[in-house]
């Protein structure tokens, strides 16, 4: 399987500029912190197809497991650009029930990680120290941990999303005996699931994958 990954070109240059700006990765545009990976299967000869079908709502993916269905404007808006793009490369949109070529489906997928964080105390700050004497207390006898204070501790979660687009092989299904992907995109990053930016991010899939194209 082949992989490309590319970024937005002000993403490229963060390492160029990292010497001299405190936080580079700051200064992005919401555009340019997206992220859009394609992989396909090179022993694939995608001008062998010519019909596919695209599911026509997108799969709800969290922390592993599906959790159903839905169709948001977002959702809509993909896979009409995604029907559009396979067009545009000479593959024709058929019925699901017409046993097309190529099966499309799209997912939205989230991921949720936790975690710990710990405020210091007095004592982390200060070391512990200070004069018992003006307390009215002398002698070591009075440094007891008692007098340092707790450390503080609070919980966080985050959760990231990504667009996930995959495309199995129906063709060859029933001689394999299995449906196999040949073709998958994820993007991540900023803004990764407004509608506004569902045309750009197909079309950033689509420019890397100039193989992937029917002549029938």
């Amino acid at each position: 399987m082949k992989k490309i990954l590319t970024a937005g070109w002000a993403g490229l240059m963060v390492l160029s500029l990292a010497s001299c700006q405190k936080d580079p990765i700051d200064n992005l545009r919401a555009d340019e912190s997206r992220i859009y990976v394609t992989n396909h299967d090179s022993t694939v000869n995608f001008s062998a197809y010519r019909t596919f079908s695209i599911a026509d709502s997108a799969g709800v993916i969290e922390d592993g497991k599906g959790t159903g269905k839905e169709r948001s404007a977002f959702d809509a808006a993909v896979i009409d650009a995604f029907k559009a793009a396979m067009q545009q490369r000479g593959f024709q949109l058929v019925a699901r029930e017409t046993n097309p070529d190529l099966g499309i489906n799209v997912s939205r997928v989230y991921s949720t990680s936790t975690g710990v964080v710990s405020y210091p105390s007095y004592w982390d700050y200060y070391g512990g120290f200070y004069d018992p004497f003006y307390w009215g207390f002398g002698g070591f006898g009075y440094f007891d941990p008692i007098y340092y204070g707790p450390r503080y501790y609070d919980y966080y979660q985050v959760t990231q999303g990504s667009l996930s687009i995959d495309i199995l092989d129906l063709k060859n299904a029933a001689i394999t005996k299995t449906i196999k992907p040949v073709w998958s995109a994820l993007a991540r990053g900023t803004g990764i699931f407004s509608s506004g930016n569902a045309e750009s991010q197909v079309a950033s899939f689509f420019n890397q994958s100039p193989y992937l194209r029917s002549t029938n």
